[in-house]
């Protein structure tokens, strides 16, 4: 298991590097007019400076990179930043990517369960962006496409799972969830780094029927407790029977501690105590 991670983990960098000499070496065929172009707007900002040496010099801010389109292509090197960087005016533009972890709540989406029980989840997912190159020359819009693809893919694992795997398994839920999405990401050169499932709501109707369910247990455990109590008090009955049995004069300490006990509560109870001879002789006759 390991050993295919390992496998699977080592495939898709090969082919993230691929992705990513295959972008770096685009400025390689500009083609003779391209050149021409280029070399005109190097004498250009010779000519003009040092005006023209602020429209030069940009900045990045430390948690984001620049990617530089010479021509419409991306220059080799990739991204730039963080600092100073250089672009030429007449052929060079450049878009800003932040390199910083975001948050986004998935809405709540209605799932019809493995056991035919409708369900409202949501749940929220961080990532951050990876590779500033793909995430510009692979897709449109990133964030987008990874917070629709987090909606369907809630519903794609939550579509296999049993009422009570939602309810009690969200940790397994939500790193096959991670697991889903950051396969899906890597050719965008996003990283998901942690899903999280928030709230699982059910129908009123279940929820009664669930709370009727579970009162009903605890009734029936609460009657089956009452009843070994029972039955271990009537064993420890019978058992003390058979010791005071075996002494008369245990009965008697034992109805001078009874009368003990109900003489030191504060009642308006008035005991007359007869010796137990006394009762037997009148059994007698």
């Amino acid at each position: 298991m390991a050993g295919d991670d390992r496998e699977t983990a080592e495939m898709k960098e090969t082919r993230r590097r691929q992705r990513q000499s295959a972008l770096d070496n685009n400025d390689v065929d500009i083609g003779l007019c391209g050149w021409i172009l280029v070399l005109f707007s190097i004498l250009l900002t010779l000519l003009t400076l040092p005006l023209s040496i602020w429209m030069c010099i940009k900045i990045v801010k430390e948690y984001e990179r620049a990617i530089i389109f010479r021509l419409g292509r991306i220059v080799r090197g990739g991204a730039k930043g963080p600092g100073l960087f250089f672009v030429l005016p007449c052929t060079d533009s450049f878009i800003n990517v932040d390199m910083r972890t975001i948050t986004f709540d998935i809405p709540p989406q209605e799932v019809l369960t493995k056991d035919s029980v409708t369900v409202s989840v949501d749940g929220v997912v961080y990532y951050r962006v990876q590779n500033a190159t793909l995430a510009v020359a692979n897709i449109t819009n990133a964030d987008a496409a990874t917070r629709l693809l987090a909606q369907t893919t809630l519903r794609n694992v939550l579509g296999t799972k049993n009422l009570a795997e939602i309810l009690s398994d969200r940790e397994e839920i939500a790193h096959s969830m991670q697991s889903t999405l950051d396969e899906a990401t890597d050719d965008w050169g996003i990283k998901v780094e942690r899903v999280e499932i928030k709230d699982v709501k059910l129908p009123l109707q279940l929820q009664r029927a669930m709370a009727a369910e579970a009162e009903a247990t605890r009734e029936a455990r609460a009657k089956v407790i009452a009843a070994e109590g029972e039955m271990n008090a009537s064993r420890a009955l019978k058992e003390a029977s058979l010791v005071i049995a075996e002494s008369p004069s245990a009965l008697q300490l034992r109805y001078l501690q009874t009368l003990n006990t109900i003489a030191a509560e504060k009642n308006s109870t008035i005991i007359f105590p007869l010796p137990l001879d006394m009762i037997q002789a009148f059994m007698k006759r």
